[in-house]
């Protein structure tokens, strides 16, 4: 029976990092998979909910959270309305986020293995973490992205340090999101920590990248990027998938996506090929 349990840890800056925990009962519990969502994404976004059951259903507990400043909040978990949060946010906000859950995990469910998945800019976070961490046993990147800096332009920087601020457009809701200039520090007092290609160097796990040939937000050419830095990962081409492999929000249909639905079972065969 599948069973979801939620969760609420305290996370950067003492913002709530809420999290589900999705379960068969019946299955063995060796491995956790965390998952890591991406920028202007939350754990509730589009078929996320199908994805933590498809993994249970087939005995890997899944576990996805919200980053403390996602901009989601207890009040209104399906979208991103807390903007003070969300212009707040920084990378290494983020990566204490991961930190946390990941102590939770160890601390509460006691796995044998912790395996990340990562879509987006949380396959960034993911790649930084794994390359740190000597807990995490397998690695798999949705979509990932391969710099941080790549969320915003190069043009765009001096302005945003003398205005404090610049915006980004939310796709679905055409919403102007602001990103303070605190992102834009943290990232620059970091920039060799937060290198994600030189953490892709790094990685000494089992690694599976997964991408669409027609992502428009981050291209095909950035998955063989991070392949080229890591010749031991394994790299998979979603033909005709797009950034979210199909999926959008909110999302009503009981099956997942073609495209995701694929990228799911490209993950699991990895898990119990590995």
């Amino acid at each position: 029976m599948i069973k979801n349990e939620q969760f609420t840890l305290t996370g950067s800056s003492g913002k709530p990092i809420l999290g589900d925990y999705t379960i068969d009962d019946q299955q063995p519990k060796s491995a956790i998979i965390i998952f890591v969502h991406g920028f202007k994404g939350f754990k509730d976004w589009g078929a996320h909910h199908l994805v933590a059951r498809y993994f249970a259903e087939n005995g890997y507990p899944y576990l996805k959270f919200n980053l403390s400043h996602s901009g989601v909040s207890l009040e209104k978990p399906n979208d991103v309305t807390d903007m003070e949060a969300f212009a707040s946010n920084t990378i290494s906000m983020e990566l204490a986020d991961l930190n946390t859950v990941v102590n939770y995990v160890e601390q509460t469910y006691h796995p044998e293995k912790i395996y990340l998945i990562g879509h987006s800019r949380g396959g960034g976070l993911v790649i930084i973490k794994t390359a740190q961490d000597p807990r995490i046993s397998k690695l798999i990147t949705w979509a990932a992205i391969s710099d941080f800096s790549s969320l915003w332009k190069t043009e765009q920087e001096e302005e945003w340090k003398k205005k404090g601020k610049i915006y980004v457009e939310n796709a679905r809701t055409k919403e102007k999101m602001p990103l303070n200039s605190t992102l834009l520090k943290d990232f620059k007092a970091n920039e060799e920590s937060f290198n994600i290609l030189h953490a892709a160097e790094r990685i000494s796990v089992p690694w599976l990248i997964l991408h669409g040939d027609e992502d428009v937000n981050v291209k095909f050419s950035v998955a063989q990027e991070l392949a080229q830095k890591q010749l031991k990962a394994e790299i998979h081409k979603i033909e005709g998938a797009n950034h979210v492999f199909g999926a959008s929000h909110p999302y009503q249909s009981r099956e997942l996506p073609l495209h995701l639905n694929e990228v799911c079972n490209k993950t699991l065969e990895f898990l119990k090929r590995n």
